[in-house]
């Protein structure tokens, strides 16, 4: 049993430790965007969509359910709780490395916020980032997230009045 308990922690960390590289190369790839004076070359729309899909995800199955417990799924298949009562029996402390992640995933939120002030994005990729901006909002204590998504949500209505406006001029 203690083979299996053993086990079971270093494949967490492996894959921890894949998911934080993961995100220290997404955060690498928004940072050179972000970067001034970038040419136009370094805008791929295949990198950015890929970001947000790596960001979005891991908001919403690994940092939405470590810091809102109403976003947890009972792996048992439990009674179904009420939110109230799911928040009640839910524990502050959380791993170095789910901070680290929330962390990283808080810079890339603030980072997309400034790529959309630089670059032109799709329609489909703003739809993405609005929903990942909006979002936190319907969670509990994310607040760092929360301002992040702020700045994320004025920077998509700040594209799409410009946007809006260019089609009519």
């Amino acid at each position: 049993n203690n083979d299996t308990e053993d086990e079971e922690r270093l494949w967490r960390d492996l894959i921890m430790e894949r998911v934080t590289k993961s995100a220290d190369a997404c955060l690498t790839a928004i940072n050179i965007m972000t970067s001034p004076n970038m040419p136009k070359a370094v805008y791929i729309e295949d990198v950015i969509e890929r970001v947000i899909q790596y960001t979005k995800f891991h908001l919403q199955n690994t940092l939405y359910p470590q810091y809102d417990p109403v976003y947890r799924v009972d792996p048992h298949g439990g009674g179904v709780l009420s939110s109230k009562a799911k928040r009640a029996k839910c524990s502050t402390h959380k791993q170095r490395v789910i901070v680290m992640l929330y962390n990283k995933v808080c810079d890339i939120v603030s980072s997309l916020s400034e790529l959309l002030e630089i670059q032109l994005l799709t329609d489909t990729t703003i739809l993405q980032v609005s929903s990942m901006g909006i979002t936190p909002f319907f969670v509990e204590n994310v607040s760092e997230l929360q301002l992040c998504a702020i700045k994320l949500v004025t920077a998509v209505s700040n594209f799409l009045i410009c946007d809006f406006m260019f089609l009519y001029i």
